[in-house]
């Protein structure tokens, strides 16, 4: 693992518990092309600062219509498209290092194009909103847990939200077991892997979920995820467009809207819980 030249700083934050290590690159001259190497020892929770990905704050390119760029990877070191929970994290920092207007709306580019945020009364401690663009419903699939000798199957929906997801409606959460392998699904259906969102319904446009993230485990929240769930909730419901649902993770619980011209609002809080230096 290559090393930088000197101790660099970072930032640990989180959304809804989905915890990510920050790292301020603003001229791209510090870290360049992450290595894989490097993410997961920041990510590791015994011998690093821990954290279920990490996030490169870095200026983005001149033609993209944003000024800012979110590199962002996955426990694993494994590159992701973007990250809902992590978008919002990304601009609190902004917000809060002065390098962003709250009362503004923020465009951030990401490997899934520019996603727009905005902050609740246009506060710099308000909750974020981001708008995660259009989803698409792609069809049903099907995935399994490995259950003592046996593999238990269920029906999934097919939903892209710029990471690909498979919507599975349980009965009890619980009875999905422990998550910590990735659940079985058809690899022609996923060929670069999947999140797999478990979920049970509490009540009208209320749902819960456990999920089991590609490269990272199960994690306390996923915000692309939340996003797939109500979509396949609301699908599957009938529900009138721009009807909020919602959703209950482990981590906390966040509020997504399908709205009548077909894209998908995620609100929710993000928090920067410390800051310092490293050299790992």
């Amino acid at each position: 693992m290559a090393e930088p030249a000197a101790p660099y700083p970072f930032l640990k934050g989180h959304g809804t518990h989905n915890d990510f290590v920050l790292l301020p690159d603003h001229e791209d001259t510090v870290h360049g092309d992450l290595d894989p190497a490097r993410v997961r020892a920041l990510c590791d929770r015994r011998g690093g600062i821990g954290g279920d990905g990490v996030l490169r704050v870095v200026r983005a390119a001149a033609d993209s219509g944003a000024e800012w760029f979110m590199d962002y990877r996955n426990a694993d070191g494994s590159v992701s498209e973007m990250c809902g929970n992590g978008i919002r994290v990304f601009a609190r920092h902004l917000v809060e290092e002065g390098l962003a207007d709250p009362a503004r709306p923020l465009p951030v580019d990401t490997r899934d194009g520019i996603k727009t945020i905005t902050f609740a009364d246009g506060a710099a401690d308000g909750e974020v909103v981001v708008d995660m663009g259009v989803p698409r419903l792609l069809g049903e699939s099907r995935v399994g847990v490995a259950l003592g000798d046996e593999v238990r199957w269920w029906s999934a929906a097919h939903v892209d939200t710029g990471n690909p997801h498979a919507v599975a409606f349980v009965d009890d959460l619980g009875q999905v077991g422990p998550l910590t392998s990735p659940p079985e699904h058809d690899a022609g259906v996923y060929p670069h892997g999947v999140n797999v969102e478990f979920v049970v319904r509490r009540g009208e446009h209320h749902v819960a979920m456990r999920v089991h993230e590609r490269g990272s485990g199960e994690t306390r929240s996923c915000g692309t995820g939340a996003c797939a769930v109500a979509v396949a909730a609301a699908s599957a419901d009938g529900a009138e467009r721009g009807t909020p649902y919602r959703v209950d993770l482990p981590g906390g619980t966040l509020t997504i809207t399908w709205q009548t011209d077909g894209r998908v609002l995620m609100a929710g809080p993000a928090v920067i819980v410390a800051r310092g230096t490293t050299s790992l």
